[in-house]
């Protein structure tokens, strides 16, 4: 089965540059406006004692959250860990309610009870080394940090329960909730090696654990799942060649009326308004598209706010739905509306309006509330009047 995967992969990777696509013709539904959604993380309200990876100033010193987090959770007591769930529970719902008050359709829970969108899952993984961190070069060489170390075969452990959690946030929540997980070659791009020293047998043995949590939050009624894989962006050969197939294997058994949804961002920075941070290469989309086209993924998360795509690139989507990023989240500047709408109506040049989705580009933690409450607000008021005005068009 990996193997057919990986060359059925394979054969759909001709880049862009050698096989053109016919022109998508649109056909507007004139049903609905575009729909909203949100990445992940929000930033964590002041109150809740969670260390924050977005709060440690730079990339190099993420490794302070991921070592307070082990401290706190190994020093808490029953008291302790009851407070944190009820503070937790707290900032879900503002966080819930936030989304709502702004217009999305598709919400996150925040990612507020994480330290990091990554780790948070790592810690319940075992074959996982929290205690002894290794110094690793990350993504690229775009930073070296101290990171957890694999040491032995990995497998789930425990306790952590997804589906526990995302029935918190969904019964606080009026629409959907999406949960959010790391996929194997993100997971991997934030762990030191030192027993498989092979990446594609890991990322299948971490594929394993992935699918276990999509097969249960699936069968507890989930309808919207995002596997997170930036990752993929910076090394697109990597992903042709098991990234995607271990993707696939990631979400298999869901049910066929859940959204499968995977995210690739191109690179966040160390702090709010940074400039000329190391992004992963502009033509990884392009290399990348057809393969995810063919997967078994039913929406790809694209980054396109911070850096615009040629949106020619939406052509190679020809079944999947884009979740195409319309938003900043590194940039205190908040985009009108009027510009959020014009860009959108520029993708429905190239894609069908009920296979485009607006959101932000990746996470939203570095963003102060206030803004990105009005980033957000803004976004889907260009989502409504750019549906509404195809709708009268027709």
């Amino acid at each position: 089965k990996w193997l057919d995967a990986r060359n059925q992969v394979r054969a759909g990777c001709v880049p862009q540059h050698c096989r053109p696509h016919p022109r998508v013709v649109v056909a507007s539904s004139g049903t609905m406006p575009v729909q909203t959604t949100v990445i992940g993380s929000f930033p964590k309200p002041a109150y809740l004692e969670i260390p924050d990876w977005f709060k440690t100033g730079t990339s190099t010193n993420s490794s302070n959250a991921t070592r307070g987090y082990t401290e706190i959770l190994a020093k808490q007591t029953d008291e302790e860990k009851e407070k944190l769930e009820v503070d937790i529970l707290r900032a879900t719902k503002e966080v819930i309610l936030a989304q709502h008050k702004c217009g999305i359709n598709v919400l996150t829970d925040g990612e507020v009870r994480r330290e990091n969108y990554i780790h948070y899952l790592c810690r319940f993984i075992e074959g996982i080394d929290f205690e002894n961190l290794t110094e690793t070069s990350c993504r690229d060489g775009a930073y070296i940090t101290h990171l957890p170390t694999v040491r032995s075969k990995v497998a789930w452990r425990g306790p952590l329960d997804v589906v526990g959690e995302w029935r918190k946030a969904q019964d606080l929540s009026p629409v959907p909730v999406k949960y959010t997980l790391p996929g194997p070659m993100t997971i991997i791009g934030t762990l030191h090696d030192a027993h498989y020293h092979n990446e594609e047998k890991l990322a299948e043995d971490l594929a394993r654990v992935v699918n276990m949590h999509v097969r249960a939050l699936s069968a507890a009624g989930c309808k919207h799942i995002q596997i997170d894989e930036p990752v993929f962006a910076r090394f697109p050969q990597k992903a042709l060649d098991w990234g995607i197939p271990c993707l696939d294997r990631c979400f298999e058994g869901a049910d066929q009326q859940v959204l499968k949804v995977v995210h690739m961002c191109c690179g966040y920075p160390d702090h709010l308004d940074q400039e000329g941070y190391k992004k992963a290469d502009p033509e990884s989309y392009f290399k990348l598209a057809d393969a995810l086209d063919n997967s078994v993924v039913d929406a790809v998360s694209l980054e396109d706010a911070h850096r615009h795509n040629d949106l020619k690139l939406l052509e190679h989507f020809r079944k999947t739905k884009v979740v195409l990023g319309v938003v900043q989240v590194a940039q205190s500047r908040v985009e009108t509306a009027q510009e959020i709408e014009a860009r959108l109506n520029q993708a429905l040049e190239h894609i069908d309006e009920d296979r485009l989705i607006a959101a932000p580009d990746c996470g939203l933690a570095l963003l102060p509330v206030p803004v990105l409450e009005e980033k957000l607000a803004n976004m889907c008021s260009a989502a409504k009047r750019c549906g509404c005005k195809r709708q009268r068009l027709n």
